[in-house]
């Protein structure tokens, strides 16, 4: 839609072929139903936050950094709000309210919206000439493929645009799930479903090497960890198949392993007499103590007061690293994001134009580009879009990769 309205406002006669009854299906769907569009920082700090090759998004982020998205919805009547970690929402919390206003402005510029579905890009010469769809064949000097990944098949974004651009000679990075649950062969996530945690620090490690940590809430389910935490370490995973993964939970992360004990032992001085199974009420939820009592390897019908030394050290240590293993990633179709894709070796950084195939541009998730959670895929999705929006027909480019 960005792409759309930027070429559009330039003068160009645009056609969306989009097979969904409403535009921007998916962008409905995006944080919940609410729509973290960006995050309030700088370019460096969205860059950060991509782990492939950022470098590629230098020059489309640039020249429509975070604030630039701001100040676009703004002006298209979507008040915004700030919360937690910078990231930005529309003051409704209606995801809605973003994908109808870019909606009105595609109506306000006159560009034709087509319920239907792109099957073929035709060439002349190497170059686009005509777009064939599910109803005819559209003749153009150019076509922007915004197709997204595959999460979240049922909104379109099933793929089909890495067919259409591989047919094109195009390299497809093969995709793989992110920002994705965990599926974990520990049998205790199954018993545990449904629990939540929240104030709790998740670590993640690759062959043993620490590549995550941060404190927020998780999830455990039927299959292994869902939540905003495990999704985010996800993002992390990226040879998954290849190297061994694992997470620890410390469930107390304000306490430091000289406090905790200071705290085990009080509860342990509470409940002297009783059986080691009725003297973690203070310390751990209900539906986690069986666990606990597993793991911690102390028999459940141990009085209290005879709990050895070496034995709460164990316990503690549990509380501080509680283990979950990893087997995998839920299917494609449950990501927020898809990583791989289009190789951005085979794109222009500033035009988002194909070095393959003149007139044929990419933009969004259907590029071999994604980020962690915080609303940094929409700003790639916003930068990409109106890079290809701004290129789209245009014959020269200045320094900064602005039309002339």
């Amino acid at each position: 839609m960005l792409c759309a309205i930027r070429a559009a406002e330039r003068g160009k006669r645009v056609v969306i072929l989009d097979g969904n009854r409403f535009l921007g299906r998916k962008l409905r769907i995006t944080g919940k139903g609410r729509c973290n569009l960006t995050n309030d920082c700088d370019v460096r700090e969205v860059m950060r936050n991509i782990p492939g090759d950022g470098r590629f998004l230098y020059s489309a982020l640039t020249r429509f950094p975070p604030e630039e998205t701001m100040v676009l919805f703004r002006s298209l009547g979507v008040p915004l709000k700030t919360e937690r970690g910078n990231r930005v929402f529309p003051v409704s919390d209606r995801a809605d309210d973003v994908a109808d206003a870019l909606a009105r402005r595609l109506e306000t510029l006159g560009v034709r919206v087509l319920r239907s579905r792109a099957t073929g890009i035709l060439t002349d010469k190497g170059a686009v000439c005509g777009v064939v769809h599910e109803n005819g064949v559209i003749d153009c000097r150019a076509a922007a493929l915004c197709t997204g990944g595959r999460s979240y098949p049922l909104t379109g974004s099933d793929g089909a645009g890495y067919e259409l651009a591989r047919t094109l000679g195009h390299t497809v990075v093969p995709t793989r799930p992110s920002l994705v649950p965990l599926v974990s062969d520990d049998e205790f996530c199954a018993e545990m479903q449904g629990f939540s945690l929240r104030n709790v620090v998740l670590r993640a490690y690759e062959d043993d090497r620490l590549i995550y940590h941060e404190l927020g809430e998780m999830l455990f389910t039927h299959f292994g960890v869902s939540g905003p935490l495990v999704l985010s370490a996800s993002a992390h995973m990226r040879r998954m198949g290849q190297a061994r993964y694992r997470l620890e939970i410390d469930l107390k992360p304000a306490l430091d392993e000289k406090k905790l004990d200071e705290r085990i032992l009080r509860d342990f001085e509470k409940y002297a007499n009783r059986e080691f199974k009725n003297a973690l009420d203070d310390l751990a939820a209900r539906s986690m103590i069986p666990v606990l009592l597993r793991l911690s390897g102390i028999p459940e019908d141990t009085k209290v007061h005879s709990i050895t030394r070496e034995q709460r050290r164990r316990l503690a240590a549990l509380f501080k690293a509680f283990p979950v293993s990893v087997s995998g990633f839920r299917p494609i179709a449950e990501a927020i994001v898809t990583a791989g894709g289009i190789s951005t070796t085979e794109v222009n950084p500033r035009t988002m134009e194909s070095k393959l195939v003149p007139g044929l541009y990419f933009a969004g998730e259907v590029l071999d580009l994604d980020a962690y959670t915080g609303g940094f895929n929409l700003q790639i999705a916003w930068a990409t879009g109106h890079a290809a929006g701004c290129a789209i027909g245009a014959e020269e480019y200045n320094d900064k990769g602005e039309t002339t």
